[in-house]
């Protein structure tokens, strides 16, 4: 124990003079000071809300000069002292320090490890620890995604009927090993009963359609119920999609029991309720939440990672590939997802690890096969036709839709959330949540198109027409003239089925659009990617339909003559909805590389990657002309979370003394001198500023840089001081000194606070060009820096100034778009 205590000791020193550190920041709590030092080995369990382990190692030194002068006094830091070295809710990390830390802790660990075997073996249970909490989180997520897949999919078809035979069994399964359904009617089976059947004894009439239209809305209305009100009393963090505030944590934020165990628990109940209300919304982006949940609570087995939040974070973005590739069955697209959307720190261990999360989790849910049709999804699909150079066209035209949409969705959605946030409507969440269920279900219930699950939906709309599919979408009218086949044609005309499912999807189309704008954002779990590619595939097929008629009708024409072969499909309708899934989602994200990937992962065709990117592309320039922010951008300023977008391009020709504070109006800056305070005049200047942190200068006269001290940092070392050491009183001399200054006979004894002083803060100078400024907070994930002028300290800027700063920036270019609301969860 002695060996440690002098280990950290020297830790702390070495550290002090060696690493340029950011001790505090303001974040968007004032006063909420942020508990940190360098001597600590151990931090608080801070996502998911645990109280502190008592256990933890940390050495500070109240010191005195020489040795021989300190051995008949009580060195109160040396003990551990609860609260030092973590963090608060609602503060940032800091990154300088906490990769430090891991550099010191593995130092230690390879100077010891051929002591002997014991320690031997903990470097290699240290080493091997970042595989094994990735495939614990994998092994979890895939169980979990499973386990929602079959849920929902049981539920839904709750609000339909029941199976008889066998009560787990949803309308699929009970009806496999039935031997008296056709192929028109696969689906009719006598195990399967309508709620009409079973109440009135009755499967036909308008009775029977009256019943069942009741029963539709009464199980959407209980499940959006239950789902919004256990939400409300034991998880209000499980509400919503995750990912914004995912992207928020990897950034270095901290948000205290959103990757808890009841947040886990409760998303994951309340996921499959909500998705089986049939609100406008899907599973796949709370699923990267449920995943992260899963990686934040495994990673407390391993003290590599459950003390060391930049370390703990580098879980949470393989996690979070993890969780998409469940979601969508794309282990691949899900690492791109991680490195191009959600991840702040993405070093290249991480990158390998993401991929083998992402597999474990892909094989995991392989092996369950919730659907039955040994894929990861519901809607996978293949084709087999080719496309043409002249399709790309519509495809451009597919991509310039979901560009408009994503940039309608994004103003109209955070027009309504923000009203929500500004209004008394937005006090009464379980009364929206039921006024949104409600409309949704009676609305959805007549169009067969709005009433089965978006997922079926989708599905729907990527297959193709063959001899096997009874879809309506496929009801052509038959090309036979006795018995030959009008073979010169290429494509076959519509029949009334198909002309009947084209209104139906226009109004499917508005009913989705509107819908969803109100939906995301409910306090209830909620995911956007379902969502937007449902809207995208209704737009794509109606389409791709529309393309197939008029290459059927004209098909002499230049084009057609050109580029289609006579007696084949020329035209892929499914494929167009594939296009228009893609490019929908990636107007509303703004995602890419990743989003290309995973479609491509979901139809397994090489051949179709270049009309995904033109859609994507297009897609993503036509929404930036109306904005560059994606929804998750958007939510996270209206939500007020400090988050620094590395996307962002930082224009401006503004100084960092045009942002430092304090301004010219704000009262001084409040510093303290390092040898001439009493523990009364700085006790006095914590009580009356509710500054995180103080520079320490040499004197009032000189005003010269010496270091930052924290605010926590300087309480508890007081407390403890009065607790532990006699003689410290009011009027005691505090000096941040290596050697305490000349004092008189009768003076207390005075306390050195030395241990506490950060000695190499960041510091820029007054004509440092905010670019600058803003690529060192984004790159070396900073809280705060000082300005000064030849060494003299003008003022402070922290990530809360640099945010209002973008923000007013964005006011003068941007005029209508309002301030963000002030932070709140």
């Amino acid at each position: 124990m002695e060996s440690e205590q002098l280990y950290h000791r020297g830790y702390c020193r070495n550290s002090y003079n060696s690493i340029a550190s950011a001790s505090s920041d303001e974040e968007l709590l004032d006063g909420a000071g942020v508990i940190m030092d360098f001597h600590t080995t151990e931090d608080d369990n801070l996502l998911d809300g645990d109280a502190a382990s008592p256990g933890s190692n940390y050495a500070m030194s109240n010191g005195g000069g020489a040795p021989s002068s300190t051995t008949h006094l009580l060195d109160f830091l040396e003990e551990p002292i609860p609260g030092v070295g973590t963090y608060d809710d609602f503060h940032t990390i800091d990154w300088v320090r906490e990769k430090c830390k891991d550099r010191e802790r593995h130092r230690k660990i390879n100077s010891k490890k051929k002591e002997s075997a014991w320690e031997f073996t903990k470097s290699l249970y240290d080493a091997w620890s970042g595989w094994l909490v990735v495939t614990l989180t994998g092994l979890a997520s895939g169980a979990l995604a499973g386990l929602i897949d079959i849920a929902a999919d049981w539920m839904n078809d709750l609000k339909e009927g029941v199976c008889l035979s066998a009560m787990w069994f949803n309308h699929e399964q009970c009806c496999w090993t039935s031997n008296e359904t056709t192929f028109a009617e696969r689906d009719k089976c006598p195990q399967w009963k309508s709620w009409a059947e079973l109440i009135l004894g009755q499967a036909e009439g308008p009775g029977s359609y009256i019943m069942n239209y009741f029963m539709y809305i009464y199980w959407a209305l209980s499940f959006a119920f239950l789902a919004v009100c256990l939400v409300k009393v034991f998880a209000p963090y499980a509400c919503g999609s995750g990912i914004p505030e995912i992207k928020t944590i990897l950034s270095g934020f901290i948000i205290r029991g959103y990757l808890g165990k009841w947040t886990l628990m409760i998303k994951t109940i309340t996921l499959v309720l909500a998705v089986a209300s049939g609100l406008s919304l899907g599973k796949e982006g709370p699923l990267v939440h449920v995943a992260c949940c899963c990686g934040n609570i495994f990673s407390y087995l391993f003290p590599k990672y459950s003390k060391n939040e930049a370390k703990k974070r580098e879980v949470l973005s393989a996690a979070s590939a993890a969780g998409v590739s469940v979601a969508f069955g794309a282990p691949i697209g899900g690492v791109l997802f991680s490195l191009e959307e959600v991840s702040y720190y993405f070093p290249l261990k991480t990158l390998w690890r993401s991929f083998f999360a992402a597999l474990v989790a892909a094989f995991v849910l392989r092996s369950i096969n919730p659907f039955g049709n040994s894929r990861l999804v519901l809607f996978y699909v293949e084709y087999h036709t080719p496309w043409y150079l002249f399709e790309l066209i519509p495809f451009i035209l597919l991509g310039v839709f979901g560009g408009l949409w994503g940039a309608f969705f994004i103003r109209a959605n955070i027009a309504w959330c923000r009203r929500r946030k500004s209004t008394r409507f937005g006090k009464y969440p379980v009364l929206e949540v039921i006024l949104v269920a409600a409309i949704t279900a009676v609305v959805a219930f007549p169009n067969p198109y709005t009433r089965q699950n978006t997922s079926e939906l989708i599905k729907e709309l990527f297959t193709d027409c063959g001899p096997l599919e009874s879809s309506q979408l496929c009801q052509y009218r038959s090309q036979m003239n006795g018995s030959k086949a009008f073979s010169d044609n290429p494509n076959r005309p519509a029949g009334p089925g198909v002309y009947a499912a084209m209104w139906q999807l226009c109004l499917a189309l508005i009913f989705k659009i509107i819908m969803t704008i109100f939906t995301f954002g409910l306090k209830v779990p909620s995911g956007l990617f379902i969502p937007s590619m449902a809207i995208g595939a209704i737009a794509g097929r109606i389409v791709g339909i529309a393309m197939e008629q008029l290459a059927y009708y004209h098909h002499d024409w230049f084009l057609f003559k050109e580029w289609c072969e006579v007696g084949a499909d020329c035209i892929t309708p499914g494929l167009y909805a594939m296009v228009g899934a893609a490019a929908c989602l990636g107007g509303v994200t703004r995602m890419t590389v990743s989003l290309v990937v995973i479609v491509f992962e979901l139809t397994g065709g090489l051949e179709y990657i270049v009309p995904l990117m033109a859609a994507v592309m297009t897609s993503k320039w036509v929404g930036d002309a109306f904005g560059r922010e994606g929804i998750y951008e958007a939510h996270i300023r209206l939500n007020g979370y400090p988050f620094l977008d590395a996307k962002e391009e930082f224009t401006h020709t503004t100084l960092a003394r045009d942002v430092m504070r304090p301004r010219h109006s704000d009262p001084p800056l409040a510093v303290l001198t390092q040898d001439d305070l009493t523990v009364e005049e700085l006790q006095a200047t914590i009580n009356e500023t509710s500054y995180n942190g103080f520079p320490v200068i040499v004197s009032k006269e000189s005003q010269r840089l010496v270091g930052f001290a924290l605010r926590r940092d300087i309480t508890i070392a007081i407390e403890n001081a009065r607790r532990k050491q006699e003689g410290i009183m009011l009027n005691s001399r505090v000096y941040f000194t290596q050697h305490a200054p000349t004092l008189p006979a009768d003076s207390p004894r005075p306390l050195k606070l030395r241990s506490i002083l950060d000695m190499s803060p960041f510091t820029v100078t007054d004509h440092t060009p905010m670019e600058i400024v803003v690529d060192i907070f984004r790159k070396l994930g900073l809280r705060q820096c000082l300005v000064t002028h030849n060494g003299i300290v003008l003022g402070i800027i922290t990530k809360k100034n640099i945010l209002e700063h973008l923000e007013e920036l964005k006011q003068h270019t941007e005029p209508l778009v309002t301030s963000p609301a002030p932070l709140h969860m």
